[in-house]
């Protein structure tokens, strides 16, 4: 899949409606009770970013992103102003924030992720496309420092440590992230006047498995 590290312009993204979505097969027996299963382990997310165009600038500046990306060709970075932090959307991520592995002293890289906890059922959800300079890592509590300690791969999500942490040491995280999405069309259509009149276009924008 080719994948342009570039994050799609927020001042557009910050109006644009969309979410998480499943997909559930549903069969009804003969006796009226379902059986459900789900061929997804992770929700995929959709949005609509011809809703947060305001102006004719905004317009001329989507126009020339989708042409940059060849339409669905490449994808790109969505920030998802409702979902983009390891935290609540009004905390600061802090170092503690995800639990993302447990180290036996051998294993040097972990995956960030990020749990969505409801009673005692967590759903974890792969982060591959952490903000560069927003991630945060510590092991045992204590925080390690970027560079000197671990490094992170931005365009993956994977961090990987100098050493090998000691073992028994469970290693947490804090981050902002992008979601990786394409354009899921290959053709914006727009009338000048119904767009001045506040009609927008609609542009649909879909997660893609990154």
């Amino acid at each position: 899949m080719s994948f342009h590290e570039t994050r799609f312009p927020t001042s557009l993204s910050f109006g644009a409606l969309g979410g998480p979505e499943r997909r559930t097969e549903i069969v009804t027996l003969a006796n009226g009770w379902e059986e459900r299963n789900s061929p997804w382990a992770q929700s995929r997310r959709r949005y609509d970013a011809g809703l947060g165009l305001q102006s004719p600038d905004d317009l001329h500046a989507l126009l020339a992103f989708f042409e940059a990306r060849g339409g669905q060709l490449n994808g790109f970075r969505w920030k998802d102003w409702a979902d983009h932090k390891s935290c609540p959307p009004s905390a600061v991520p802090g170092p503690l924030d995800q639990v993302i592995g447990t180290v036996d002293g051998r294993t040097r890289t972990f995956q960030l992720r990020k749990g969505y906890v409801s009673g005692h059922v967590t759903a974890w959800r792969t982060i591959a496309k952490p903000v560069a300079g927003t991630v945060r890592i510590a092991v045992a509590g204590g925080e390690r420092v970027q560079g000197t300690e671990w490094s992170l791969n931005a365009a993956t999500g994977c961090v990987t440590f100098v050493g090998a942490p000691e073992a028994a040491a469970t290693v947490t995280a804090g981050f902002e992230f992008d979601v990786p999405v394409r354009f899921d069309t290959d053709s914006i259509r727009i009338q000048a006047s119904t767009y001045q009149a506040g009609g927008v276009p609609s542009v649909p924008v879909i997660e893609v498995r990154a």
